[in-house]
């Protein structure tokens, strides 16, 4: 397991999965272990995941200081890993929260991006978020599920603010495409993967500056990829798209009835439109 010094000399580790070209890979939560990422549906079979256990997070030590959760002061822990790998500009790819972190980066380093893809992705740093509605938009979608009459109000007690250990339990059907052995298995994986201390900091106040993101990005001399799960519920397509529109240059696609963790429902469709994507023009670092 490589690890390397943070800036502020917290140590940080990586996993990788696979061989190849390496592709950058930030894991959601907010504060989530990278281990849930798995080999991506078999994306590892094309390219080398380098997994990142973001500080106070799986393999990687807790910081000094509790402030350095912020999202924005986690974007030197990035450079920091493009640096250790020896790479002039980077592949990076972000799911769910970590979103956000791989927008702020693309806006301070934005000569260091290749390409960006964005799973299932947050965009507060942007100023685009999802909401209440969303989430109960999305919910709507799912009413000939077998498991909907039990789940949806534990769901809906969630984004009330008003919800039990066994309702988060309950409700987690609605973040998969499919409420399989595959997701059930993944939806069992160790709660002690998220930091919550760090979760509840990660976004807190000062941590984003949309407009200032938003003029650099609308720059961005890379490629990028919005991939949303048509029945998720944050974010919904729509709001996946108002993202891509930031960009002078990106590309929103929508895997059919998949949820917030699109490798699981699909893994074929999945990887075929990453490896595609990341495939397209030069392959030099």
């Amino acid at each position: 397991m490589p690890t390397f010094a943070a800036p502020d000399g917290t140590a940080l580790a990586h996993h990788s999965v696979g061989e190849g070209e390496p592709l950058i890979c930030l894991p959601g939560g907010a504060m989530r272990a990278s281990a849930y990422l798995g080999d991506l549906g078999g994306l590892a079979a094309h390219r080398r995941l380098v997994l990142l256990d973001l500080r106070g997070t799986g393999d990687s030590s807790v910081p000094a200081d509790p402030a350095t959760y912020r999202a924005d002061r986690q974007v030197a822990d990035v450079e920091a890993l493009r640096l250790q790998l020896g790479l002039e500009r980077i592949d990076l790819l972000a799911h769910s929260a970590a979103g956000d972190l791989a927008l702020l980066y693309a806006a301070a380093h934005p000569q260091r991006i290749r390409t960006l893809t964005l799973i299932t992705a947050r965009g507060r740093a942007v100023g685009v978020d999802f909401t209440v509605a969303d989430r109960h938009e999305a919910a709507d979608l799912r009413k000939s599920e077998p498991w909907y009459d039990g789940a949806r109000a534990c769901f809906d007690r969630i984004w009330d603010g008003a919800a039990t250990d066994p309702d988060f339990d309950a409700a987690a059907p609605f973040f998969y495409g499919r409420w399989d052995a595959a997701a059930q298995a993944h939806a069992a994986l160790d709660v002690a993967q998220t930091n919550e201390e760090a979760s509840g900091a990660y976004a807190g106040p000062g941590a984003f500056d949309p407009p200032a993101a938003r003029a650099v990005l609308a720059q961005l001399d890379a490629r990028v990829l919005l991939f949303a799960g048509e029945v998720d519920s944050g974010p919904r397509p729509r709001v996946a798209a108002e993202v891509a529109n930031l960009f002078p240059s990106a590309e929103l696609v929508v895997q059919p009835g998949a949820g917030h963790f699109p490798w699981l429902d699909d893994a074929a469709f999945f990887v075929r439109t990453v490896t595609e994507f990341l495939g397209q023009g030069s392959t030099s670092l």
